[in-house]
């Protein structure tokens, strides 16, 4: 028995690790002295890597010892705290600390936070020999790291007397991650620039209801949408699966007959992670006037997190808890389909109905997926986007998407205020503003991009930790693009947004809900997708939402930030307007989905699901997304249908 379930370990850190056979000795060791999966070592290792903010290396013998090590000391350092609290509440609440002197963590205030120490490297290298699904779509995407330039420089110190590595010189500049789809040619830029757009962007969102005014929530309001939503998801189940009203009822009503109850997932307690006996049902006004009824579910295998809608099929006998025999699945929403007729037209703007030929690399289009911080936390020269810029403007580039953060709250400079205004004539050192900055530092690289590449399509989605954006709550307004500076060939959008490009529907969310669903979903038995990064979207794919969450997760939890408090933004979601997160009409060929968790690129019911990573790291160099979608050739079948 002890061998099997050391082979079921070491087959679960293969997944997660591509290691040499002494590592993985290590990380077993890891696994059985701290009792943890390899799942949640897998998790440590990324907050590992990002405290230290060092790029990503192979994992070999010397980094992951490092990590042991690190791992130990957090432990004692915890032990230590705890030891001290009670001795300090054996002593009295107003003793004194006899070590206050020395400048130590003498109530554990600090949360453990120690000087960053430097190491050889300090990342792992991930897996990039996936096995390639089949897209919805002849698109192929890869997942790159930041663009190459011919420039380097030398390592420099920060304030803090840590030696860290500029941009310029990063190691490994534009290797591919991860690739999907890898049988497919890559984007060839054309001999001559396109005479005009090859893009046509059409937003599949009323862009005007973002409109709103922020922070002038009312609680009725902000119940109303809640309720709703549990009762229309109701109607869609029963449509869906021909269901009379007397399958549904009140899982709180003592009865012994099995009915469905449609609610809300909840947690029993407003403080602590949820879990599986802390777990309510929360029911509409209309079904089950507000009630939260405990749930049991012995019986039943999901995957859950607060906020989310499921469907139950069980009884309640007693009157003091529901008892879940099944959990129903959602019905998802229709895919995105497109007339014949707007086919051939786009075919035409691309240049493929001209000679016939659909598999020319040079026909498809090129698209580039980046998503912010766009520069390191200790200077504000926005490096990685020039850098970017020049990856699009010599690969021709058709569509830029650019997600915030741009000018980021979370940048330790401009939290501060201590920064030099760039050097230039248009600002006015007595009269500078936050704009004049901007326009500088990130509107100048993409007015030189626009003038370049006078075909591209700029889109531009604000995220909750943009400075230059006023609407500071969840789903958001977008950015003044006249007022920034901006090029004419850059589109405002709101965020989240669903836009076509082309025949293609695209969601897009600066928000990071995958991070969050990843601390808060309660796996109940066997889950029935093991693989986390294609979980986590599905989640949102089911509950035909953006931020299907809530509440929000706490942002203290968030990974931390270079400023002086070090909390994240988290998320100030308006709950009154979260209506206009929903996916209303058609199931989206495409997510475009940023997170602090590792860059991917997935087929998930039918939708691929691109998480591009940050442009930039706080202490190194990130990651971005390229997409090359190829025409779409039309048989003979497919135009008898009219549509697809």
């Amino acid at each position: 028995m002890p061998s099997k379930a050391k082979n079921s370990v070491g087959d679960e850190l293969d997944e997660y690790f591509v290691t040499h056979p002494e590592v993985k000795i290590e990380l077993e060791s890891i696994c059985r002295l701290h009792a943890i999966s390899p799942e949640e070592l897998f998790y440590k290792w990324e907050s590992y890597n990002m405290k230290m903010g060092h790029e990503q290396t192979e994992l070999d013998v010397s980094t992951v010892r490092a990590f042991k090590k690190e791992l130990q000391e957090t432990v004692e350092r915890e032990a230590r705290t705890k030891s001290h609290m009670r001795s300090v509440d054996k002593r009295g609440a107003y003793a004194t600390p006899r070590n206050a002197a020395k400048g130590g963590d003498v109530f554990g205030m600090l949360g453990g936070v120690t000087p960053l120490q430097q190491s050889a490297s300090g990342g792992t290298k991930r897996k990039s020999n996936f096995e390639t699904p089949s897209a919805p779509k002849s698109s192929k995407a890869h997942l790159t790291s930041s663009p190459s330039d011919g420039r380097s420089l030398t390592p420099h110190t920060d304030p803090n007397g840590h030696q860290s590595v500029t941009f310029a010189a990063r190691q490994n500049p534009g290797q591919i991650i991860e690739t999907l789809n890898g049988h497919l040619g890559v984007h060839e830029p054309p001999i001559a620039p396109h005479p005009e757009p090859r893009v046509k962007l059409t937003a599949n969102t009323d862009l005007k209801k973002f409109r709103y005014r922020p922070m002038a929530m009312h609680l009725s309001e902000a119940s109303e949408v809640l309720d709703d939503r549990i009762d229309e998801f109701q109607s869609l189940i029963q449509a869906h699966r021909s269901l009379d009203d007397s399958a549904f009822g009140n899982a709180a009503a003592q009865a012994t007959n099995e009915i469905i109850a449609v609610g809300r997932i909840a947690s029993d307690s407003p403080e602590g992670k949820l879990n599986a006996a802390s777990m309510v049902l929360e029911m509409s006004r209309r079904t089950g006037a507000g009630i939260r009824v405990p749930l049991k579910l012995e019986s039943v295998a999901h995957e859950f997190f607060p906020g989310q809608i499921v469907a139950v099929r069980g009884t309640n006998a007693s009157g003091e808890y529901f008892s879940a025999n099944e959990i129903l699945d959602i019905p998802l929403l229709a895919p995105a389909a497109s007339h014949t007729s707007t086919l051939d037209s786009l075919n035409e703007r691309l240049g493929a109905a001209e000679d016939g030929d659909f598999s020319v690399p040079s026909k498809a289009l090129n698209v580039i997926v980046a998503s912010g911080p766009y520069t390191a936390d200790d200077n504000l020269a926005f490096e990685p986007l020039h850098a970017l810029c020049h990856k699009a403007e010599e690969t021709s580039v058709d569509m830029l998407i650019l997600i915030g953060p741009l000018f980021d709250t979370e940048h330790p400079l401009l939290a501060s205020g201590d920064f030099d205004l760039p050097d230039d004539p248009s600002i006015e050192p007595d009269r500078a503003t936050l704009a004049d900055a901007f326009r500088v530092l990130i509107a100048k690289p993409l007015q030189a991009l626009a003038h370049a590449v006078p075909s591209i399509t700029i889109v531009c989605v604000p995220s909750a930790r943009d400075l230059m954006n006023k609407h500071v709550s969840w789903p958001q307004d977008n950015l003044p693009g006249k007022k920034l500076g901006l090029p004419k060939q850059a589109k405002m959008v709101s965020n989240p947004v669903t836009i076509s490009i082309n025949e293609i529907v695209v969601a897009i969310s600066a928000q990071d809900i995958l991070y969050e669903l990843r601390r808060e979903e309660v796996v109940v038995g066997k889950p029935k997708e093991s693989n986390l990064l294609a979980r986590l979207p599905r989640h949102l794919i089911q509950q035909r939402h953006f931020f299907p969450l809530y509440p929000p997760g706490d942002r203290t939890l968030l990974p931390k930030t270079g400023t002086d408090e070090g909390v994240a933004t988290g998320t100030p979601i308006d709950v009154s307007y979260l209506k206009l997160g929903e996916w209303l009409e058609a199931r989206p060929d495409m997510l475009i989905q940023p997170s602090a968790l590792p860059q991917f690129a997935k087929v998930v019911e039918n939708v691929l699901v691109v998480n591009p990573g940050p442009l930039s790291k706080r202490k190194a160099a990130g990651t971005y997304a390229q997409l090359t979608v190829y025409p779409r050739k039309l048989t003979d079948e497919e135009r008898s249908k009219g549509a697809l």
